[in-house]
């Protein structure tokens, strides 16, 4: 914390964020203490708050950044003292003020953030999940469980397009449906846009068992593939809440949600055929970009797997 802020102008801008922006507390006072360090490197120069520039603004954020800050709290360090001096201008004369030349902060940028790689299940841990037979209160929701893992893993199916699914093809905004005798799953993705998506052995055969048992517990005007033991549509995060029971069912050490089984089939399948343009049909990103972050999934395990086997990484 650099402390609390003293100077008049600073005060008034908060009192202003406070009363007429009303400001959360938390986010009023991640903004004053900003401001506070913004004042305390100013009066270091020393230098009025006034005839700060460019180059001092960019010379503060090196050396908060080399002092452990990161991108997400140097924006938020350049966001409040953006703010403070763009109300600074506007409001300057009207409080007594001269009129500030320039905004300093106003061309300086943060550092981007790195994009967090998503999470994935080793080869092993997904299939232990797969092969899991969940633990239910009911056979047939049993049988509805490990099918929602197989369509997740199996398919690389987002939740949202996996609850969407019907049990046959309709006009209902926002369905999809599984074509047995095609192997094929035709899902709704995001941007409204249609996909077909192959489906192994080990889901169709998964779907077959779910639809044995489907009637137990599906109301008979009920169109979704998935339901609950009510019998109505199943929701998405009914399939969170289910997933991560099997991932405690079957010993896995992290929590499991649907997206990580979707990070999984895609990085399984990018390090089996090194096709991103094909994982990127699958997984339907409307840019490669999108699925590029695999191949840098695909690079940690193997310098993971470098790591650990090859004679010249081994640390003497």
């Amino acid at each position: 914390m650099a402390g609390t802020p003293s100077e008049p102008r600073v005060l008034r801008y908060l009192d202003h964020l406070r009363h007429e922006k009303r400001l959360a507390d938390r986010t009023l006072t991640a903004y004053a203490d900003a401001l506070a360090r913004l004042q305390s490197a100013a009066e270091a120069l020393p230098l009025a708050l006034a005839d700060v520039q460019p180059h001092h603004v960019r010379r503060w954020m090196a050396e908060a950044h080399a002092g452990g800050l990161g991108p997400r709290s140097l924006a938020l360090l350049l966001s409040a003292w953006r703010g403070f001096y763009a109300w600074w201008g506007r409001h300057g004369r009207t409080l007594g003020e001269p009129a500030l030349a320039q905004n300093p902060v106003q061309g300086v940028r943060a550092p981007k953030a790195g994009r967090p790689l998503p999470k994935a299940l080793s080869v092993d841990q997904a299939v232990a999940l797969a092969e899991q037979v969940p633990d239910a209160l009911h056979p047939a929701l049993s049988a509805r469980d490990g099918c929602l893992v197989e369509l997740l893993y199996g398919g690389g199916l987002r939740v949202a397009e996996l609850v969407g699914l019907d049990l046959r093809p309709n006009d209902r905004a926002g369905a999809g449906w599984i074509d047995l005798d095609d192997a094929t799953a035709h899902v709704l993705g995001k941007g409204r846009k249609r996909r077909s998506v192959p489906l192994g052995p080990p889901a169709l055969a998964a779907v077959r068992a779910w639809l044995a048992c489907r009637g137990e517990l599906a109301r008979p005007d009920e169109p979704a593939l998935f339901v609950t033991r009510h019998g109505t549509r199943l929701s998405t995060s009914q399939v969170r809440t289910r997933l991560r029971a099997i991932g405690q069912q079957a010993g896995l050490p992290v929590p499991v949600h649907p997206h990580m089984l979707r990070h999984s089939f895609a990085s399984h399948l990018l390090q089996s055929s090194g096709d991103l343009r094909a994982v990127q049909e699958l997984l339907g990103h409307a840019s490669i970009r999108t699925t590029q972050v695999y191949t840098r999934l695909d690079f940690q395990h193997l310098a993971q797997v470098y790591d650990a086997a090859h004679p010249r990484a081994k640390k003497k």
